[in-house]
């Protein structure tokens, strides 16, 4: 509680404030008892000054009064000149007095002064009388002189008390006074030294303050705020550290760079308060599993890392791989719901691998991209997966200058009525016309396009440039509807159904002339996002589709409450429905699924007569397939369809 209290800012504040006003209070003192004493000084020598004036009066009075008595013994006329010069001696002293002393000094001279000159007088008769030789009137003078000298005397004597007492009692005032101001300086002083104490207290509390606070900060920087775990920076640190290590000793090292395999969908769908916390006993899992020398550190996101120093060999990297990888299988339970995680690891090792911390991380992230591309849960870095990465790296960063610059070409293949032939569509499948690579298949970049976000933007021109094909067409007498996949992103994008109306607007086609292709993991990644803009595109008088039914493991759940008109029968099904009894009954299943709700059926991968025959005695809608045609360009569509039309294909069933 002391501590707290010391180290609160509003304490330092108030000490600091409160030192300086003590150290000014102190300084006041200083200088008022220097002005105090630098005027008791000034009074005190106005106070002598007119006392020593008094004194020259009292002391010419004494000579005048001795010459006087002189003469009169004397009797002789050479005595007389002491008197007359005695006589009005104290005169200048009283004028000083009148002029410059103070108010009762000025009363008294007044007083003295009178008396002075009527003994002043007397004298001068006492020696005029002396020289016109009349010793009478000259002794008659000197008495009456000796009686006013006594009434002079007292005056004098009272005055020169006064004084005495006067000065006395200002020394003793101004001890008194300077007294107390010693007293309050001695005060504000050892007031003033129990502030410095506390100040230096309160400063030295402050300052282990601040560098619990430095500490703290650098912890911070150092470390993941969610799990509390090493950052980026600390990793790559100790990495430099360990490898240093590593050159003095020739103990190889290892590094792990872990990414989680659904998270994503559990985020998502749970919340990111659910996921962080998931992140959290992930963090403690991973610290569990690995030894105490070891750092594991949070990169970001559901990606972690682990520093193995002294791992020795690949075969002990790949035993602690295993021992992560057990722990992070395990089921998670939180707040009653339990889930599954995995986790891809990527293994790289110094100096086998790498040559320096970056190369390190950079390499064990090519491995753990391989681990999960190939679902391989662990993957030791090889110098040929720097060549897979470089190119899968060219093509991410290409992607973005095709999509810019039209380098992406559309394909169509062709949908018919399954019970007329009729052809009822196309499904519109996107090829990279690569300037180096060549013509490459949407295996090759679309995953790449969801990974980096750029689905998106692959979607709409998509969609554009579809719906600039269907308006080309119909202006030659063919409407013919479009079905374009669209990316699991796009469901999640609120303004999406604004876009493809503005799709359809630009190119002047009704909304029905266009099917929108969903897949099961865009609905169950965040199930009412989905549901919210299937039902605006529905709203609009788009078609709806699930592609690739059957391959996924939740959507059923969802199916009879989705917006959708179609469901797509994936191929894997109806190529092998009639050599696997397995898929001809998933086949059966799914078509009396998708009738009981209503919807209509599209069977991919109908690759010959046999298999559509098969489907339409199941009932099925639509197919799509090789039977047909495969994918053709644009005007490689046109004239298929043409031909197709002349030869009358379009009404018996191949």
């Amino acid at each position: 509680m002391l501590s707290n209290w010391v180290e609160a800012r509003t304490t330092v504040q108030t000490t600091v404030i409160s030192l300086t006003v003590g150290l000014a209070a102190l300084a006041g003192l200083a200088l008022w008892t220097s002005l105090s004493m630098q005027q008791a000084a000034t009074h005190l020598h106005e106070l002598n000054e007119a006392s020593d004036h008094w004194g020259l009066v009292v002391q010419n009075v004494d000579v005048a009064d001795h010459a006087l008595t002189d003469y009169v013994r004397s009797g002789t006329p050479v005595m007389r000149q002491p008197v007359a010069n005695a006589a009005g001696a104290a005169d200048e002293s009283l004028r000083w007095l009148r002029s410059n002393g103070t108010p009762a000094d000025v009363r008294a001279a007044t007083i003295v002064g009178d008396l002075y000159g009527d003994y002043s007088g007397l004298l001068r008769e006492t020696v005029a009388a002396g020289d016109r030789g009349d010793s009478a009137a000259s002794l008659r003078k000197a008495y009456e002189a000796e009686l006013t000298l006594v009434s002079l005397r007292k005056q004098l004597s009272t005055v020169v008390q006064l004084k005495r007492l006067e000065t006395t009692d200002y020394l003793r005032s101004a001890e008194l006074r300077n007294g107390r101001l010693r007293v309050a300086a001695i005060v504000a002083f050892v007031v003033d030294l129990g502030l410095v104490g506390l100040c230096g207290v309160v400063l030295l509390g402050h300052r282990r303050k601040i560098l619990r606070q430095a500490a703290k900060s650098e912890h911070e920087a150092m470390h993941d705020a969610l799990t509390g775990l090493a950052n980026r920076t600390l990793l790559t640190e100790r990495t430099t550290q360990a490898i240093r290590r590593s050159n003095q000793t020739g103990d190889p090292l290892g590094l792990f760079l872990i990414d989680l395999n659904r998270f994503k969908p559990i985020n998502d769908t749970l919340g990111h308060a659910f996921g962080d916390r998931l992140l959290q006993l992930v963090a403690t899992r991973l610290t569990g599993a690995v030894r105490e020398v070891d750092t594991v550190a949070r990169l970001g996101g559901d990606e972690f890392a682990v520093l193995l120093p002294s791992v020795s060999t690949a075969a002990n990297a790949l035993i602690v791989a295993e021992r992560v990888h057990r722990a992070l299988d395990e089921a998670v339970d939180l707040d009653g719901l339990t889930v599954d995680v995995g986790c891809s690891i990527g293994v790289a090792l110094y100096p086998t691998d790498s040559a320096d911390a970056h190369e390190l991380l950079q390499h064990a992230d090519i491995a753990m991209y391989t681990a999960k591309r190939a679902h391989l849960g662990t993957s030791v870095y090889e110098p040929c997966l720097d060549q897979h990465n470089a190119a899968q790296l060219t093509v991410i960063s290409d992607l973005r200058r095709a999509i810019d610059q039209a380098e992406l070409v559309l394909h169509y293949q062709p949908k018919a009525d399954l019970r007329t032939g009729t052809v009822c569509g196309a499904e519109v499948l996107c090829r990279w016309q690569h300037p180096r690579l060549g013509l490459l298949g949407p295996d090759r970049f679309i995953p790449a396009a969801e990974e980096t976000g750029l689905i998106e933007p692959l979607t709409r021109y998509v969609l554009d440039h579809a719906l600039a094909q269907c308006h080309t067409w119909h202006l030659t007498g063919w409407d013919v509807p479009i079905s374009v996949n669209v990316g699991a992103q796009c469901l999640q994008d609120r303004t999406f159904p604004e876009q493809v109306a503005a799709a359809l607007h630009r190119h002047g086609r009704p909304p029905d002339v266009l099917t929108l292709e969903i897949t099961e993991s865009a609905i169950i990644a965040d199930p009412l996002r989905a549901t919210d803009v299937l039902t605006r595109l529905r709203e609009l008088g788009v078609r709806l589709s699930i592609d690739d039914f059957g391959t996924g493991y939740s959507s059923i759940a969802y199916l009879r409450t989705m917006p959708v008109h179609e469901m797509k029968i994936d191929r894997s099904f109806t190529t092998n429905m009639r050599s696997d009894s397995s898929s001809g009954a998933i086949t059966r299943s799914l078509l009396g699924l998708a009738h009981n709700l209503e919807l209509e059926v599209v069977a991919e991968g109908v690759e010959d007569e046999e298999t559509w025959t098969a489907l339409a005695a199941l009932g099925c809608d639509i197919v799509q397939g090789y039977c047909l045609s495969r994918p053709l360009p644009a005007d490689e569509f046109a004239v298929w369809l043409r031909d197709r039309m002349l030869n009358e294909l379009i009404a018996p069933a191949p």
